[in-house]
């Protein structure tokens, strides 16, 4: 019995139909898993955010309104409150994607038990909780701490120095909560880097830092994109940091919303400031990848 070439080429098409129908279905779990953990409760913060607050309690039922909005962007407490909060995703961003990169670097050109002692040490402080660290550092930026202790004791200063209730205090323990992220982010990238194309350039008569920076870094840019993206948007979210190493002064966005949250009572205001929040990190992201679009190649590799 002879198959026909139009019968063989019949059957393959059915089965590539079938398995694009079996691709579409195993969308459905993602799917289903979006919307109910992420668009509909984005809707329903949303919402919350257009009722009319009361002064007695959470929000008014059945009503609309922007007036949350309105008292959001028209109070200078809160500016106050976001430029603190964008200061320090600023600061903490640039600082953890620098160190990030050098410490990736160094990972990079290490090997054996150094590399593995390396990456032992930044994947450890991923295993213990971000409370458990911060108040590890209490212990050590207090005017009692080991740090001021060595400080004062080696001569270098007369007398303790303020290492918390400040904002330094603030972006040490953000940097720190941070940094293995973008150690990771940048050393999955950086790792796959040939080193001849170093040396190729040093052979040229280019400098050591001179190679790194216009060979390594171009190179490693789709992992110093997603470590941007992962330690801003920690520093916009910042609420554990400031909470334990700041002060009262120090009051960042995510502060200020479970502030109105659970003790004032206002969720409009609340949901209206996390939805900012929301909306400044993707136009940051957007941002950051329109600027990789222009002048990084893409953002393919990101």
């Amino acid at each position: 019995m002879s198959v026909t070439t139009e019968s063989v080429f019949n059957r393959i098409g059915r089965y590539l139909q079938q398995g694009s129908n079996r691709a579409k279905l195993l969308l459905i779990p993602t799917a289903i898993f979006e919307l109910v953990f992420f668009v509909i409760p984005l809707l329903y913060l949303t919402r919350i955010s257009l009722y009319q607050p009361t002064g007695s309690g959470s929000y008014a039922a059945g009503t609309w309104a922007i007036s949350s909005y309105l008292n959001v962007l028209t109070s200078s407490y809160i500016h106050g409150i976001f430029v603190f909060t964008l200061k320090l995703a600023v600061v903490s961003t640039i600082i953890s994607v620098t160190v990030g990169f050098v410490y990736a670097y160094a990972i990079w050109r290490s090997s054996g038990i150094k590399r593995l002692a390396l990456l032992f040490a930044t994947v450890l402080l991923l295993l213990t909780t971000i409370v458990a660290k911060l108040y590890a550092w209490v212990l050590l930026l207090t005017p009692e701490g080991l740090i001021n202790n060595v400080l004062v004791g080696s001569g270098l200063v007369a007398q303790p120095v303020p290492l918390m209730n400040n904002f330094l205090g603030v972006v040490i323990g953000q940097v720190y909560i941070c940094l293995p992220y973008a150690i990771l982010s940048i050393y999955s990238v950086i790792s796959t880097l040939n080193w001849e194309t170093v040396e190729a350039a040093r052979d040229l008569g280019a400098s050591r830092p001179r190679s790194v920076i216009e060979v390594v870094v171009p190179g490693a840019l789709p992992g110093i994109a997603v470590a941007t993206v992962i330690t801003w948007a920690w520093g916009v979210g910042a609420y554990a940091a400031p909470s334990i190493l700041g002060s009262s002064t120090q009051r960042t966005i995510a502060i200020e919303v479970d502030n109105r949250m659970l003790t004032a009572f206002n969720w409009p205001e609340a949901s209206a400031m996390g939805l900012l929040m929301l909306l400044i990190v993707l136009a940051s992201v957007l941002l950051l990848f329109n600027f990789l679009n222009r002048y990084g190649g893409g953002v393919n590799d990101v």
